[in-house]
């Protein structure tokens, strides 16, 4: 058994950025705002590293797509950076790309790739719609095991393990199969400079949709985007009476 990973990651608003809505109210503001990988695709892009690093001679290849404007080299430069092999961007302009059309996609480079084992985060941070993993799946016709807290190779099966209400949940299935991973599986590793240097010489091709034959209109429309009301300040109290005596002028008991 040899595994040829693909990893998806998407070019996101820095997480350490408060977003803003634009003026015209139809998203967030994206002009002169700091942008870098998903932090859920940076998780799973270091789990494909760590199969590779504790199961010697497994892992054939990784290789990482991003579907998103031609900056979106930029994420692709870093996640060759961190060891993936190599990389395709499929270029959508400025267009936002819904997860259908996403997973569509996905499943195109899937059978370009021979990809039998898809690491992805379980969502981006910009639209949070943790659709696209389980979608793939499902047009694939391939096992899937969601919000991975832990991977586990085990022969030609693959263990996951889940963090649910109460526990774990653990689940099993073999190759070819889909995990898309939560925020406690693993601690992503920082780029160092010479494997930046070196990554401007690993392979990344460049697609559009239409060389996918792939439609990526909206089926989806957004009317009006706007931020939630201020909450108004809170207030200290210095005793459990004080606390009982403001609930009830604001008739809560």
């Amino acid at each position: 058994m040899s595994l040829k990973i693909l990893v998806p990651v998407k070019r996101v608003i820095d997480f350490a950025v408060k977003p803003i809505i634009n003026k015209a109210q139809t998203g967030v503001e994206t002009k002169g705002v700091k942008f870098s990988m998903n932090p859920f695709c940076d998780i799973a892009l270091e789990e494909s590293l760590k199969i590779r690093e504790s199961n010697k001679g497994l892992v054939d290849e990784i290789h990482a797509v991003s579907i998103g404007p031609t900056k979106a080299q930029d994420i692709l430069r870093t996640a060759l950076a961190k060891g993936a092999d190599t990389s395709t961007l499929v270029d959508v302009g400025d267009e936002e790309v819904e997860p259908l059309a996403v997973a569509k996609i996905l499943k195109k480079i899937v059978e370009k790739q021979q990809s039998n084992l898809i690491i992805l985060g379980k969502q981006a941070i910009d639209d949070d719609s943790n659709q696209t993993g389980q979608m793939l799946a499902g047009l694939l016709g391939w096992p899937q095991a969601t919000n991975a807290s832990k991977v586990e190779i085990n022969g030609d099966e693959i263990s996951v393990t889940r963090e649910i209400d109460g526990g774990s949940d653990t689940l099993k299935a073999k190759l070819p199969m889909i995990i898309t991973t939560d925020l406690r599986l693993n601690e992503p590793r920082y780029v160092k400079l010479p494997n930046i240097m070196k990554a401007k010489k690993k392979p990344l091709e460049k697609l559009s949709p239409k060389d996918l034959d792939i439609e990526i209109s909206k089926r989806l429309q957004t009317l009006k985007v706007q931020a939630p009301p201020e909450r108004p300040a809170g207030v200290k109290v210095e005793s459990v009476d004080e606390l009982i005596e403001k609930l009830k002028q604001v008739k809560a008991i």
